[in-house]
């Protein structure tokens, strides 16, 4: 058999392999969404009719949007930085010979595995008026505080997003750390660098395909705080934890159809648009290294 023909065979069943993937996500993610595009420029999901970018229009004017669409943005430009400076620090941390270093590796990932509810359940614990966290501030002799009914439940839910989601980054870092050759290091300590100019010209450079792979899957992430928040403050929480998820999931119980699907429309437009300026970013730092 000739390696045109190999290759044709090799195709035909690579693709018998892919077809259920290929069908199963067409039918709950491609067709879905196409609809719900198609959907935002109508007036009405019973006979429609054509009106444009007026979904678009009302959706900007309206105030719950704007404070849903201020607040994620404000959560995703904080939790996100926090978040690659973290679960770096801790991944470097884990790449040295400290002590307890297998137990603090399960430690970190041990949320990945753990349901959302059962997490939740432990910070409301903690976090309730009456709640582990108010019972000690009281103790030292601190006024007890409304963590999800205040200002302080943005600061929560960063936390909890953090808490959650460290594990996964320092996996994916410790795998890009473990791939950076020793040598390197050595050449870097001989010629005189010091931890600082090792840790820019080294690690980083290095770290940049990986750096690049968590940021977008932080963003991603980011934008999927709705669970968390939705469990612990409910349907309509405190107004700094207002999100775009939780704008969404109040359109679909009302059946707002238009307002759901322009406002799913946009947040998937505006997560495309961040990850092309980080592919654009990324080609120029690899050409400016290079």
């Amino acid at each position: 058999m000739s390696i045109k023909g190999r290759l044709r065979k090799d195709a035909t069943v690579a693709g018998m392999f892919l077809l259920p993937s290929i069908i199963g996500f067409s039918l709950f993610y491609i067709i879905p969404f196409a609809m719900g595009v198609y959907y935002s420029f109508m007036d009405s999901s019973v006979n429609s009719q054509f009106v444009g970018l007026d979904n678009y229009r009302e959706l900007i004017a309206s105030e719950s949007f704007q404070k849903a669409a201020a607040n994620t943005f404000y959560f995703t430009g904080v939790s996100v930085p926090v978040m690659l400076a973290l679960s770096l620090g801790l991944a470097m941390l884990l790449n040295q010979n400290v002590y307890f270093r297998s137990w603090l590796r399960t430690a970190y990932v041990l949320p990945l595995v753990v349901p959302v509810a059962s997490v939740i359940l432990i910070w409301q614990i903690l976090l309730d008026w009456n709640g582990s966290l108010n019972a000690w501030l009281s103790i030292f002799g601190f006024e007890r505080v409304d963590w999800m009914k205040t200002d302080a439940a943005r600061t929560v839910v960063i936390v909890v997003y953090l808490w959650k989601n460290v594990g996964y980054n320092i996996i994916l870092f410790l795998a890009g750390l473990q791939q950076i050759p020793k040598d390197y290091y050595e050449t870097a300590q001989i010629e005189g660098a010091g931890r600082f100019r090792q840790f820019g010209s080294i690690t980083l450079v290095y770290l940049t395909p990986t750096m690049f792979f968590v940021i977008i899957m932080s963003i991603i992430n980011s934008f999927k705080v709705f669970r968390e928040t939705y469990l612990i403050a409910g349907d309509y929480p405190h107004d700094s934890i207002y999100m775009l998820q939780h704008y969404m999931n109040n359109m679909f119980m009302s059946l707002d159809v238009q307002k759901l699907t322009a406002a799913a429309t946009m947040m998937v437009g505006c997560i495309l648009l961040i990850v092309i300026l980080l592919f654009m970013l990324e080609r120029r730092f690899r050409q400016f290294m290079e």
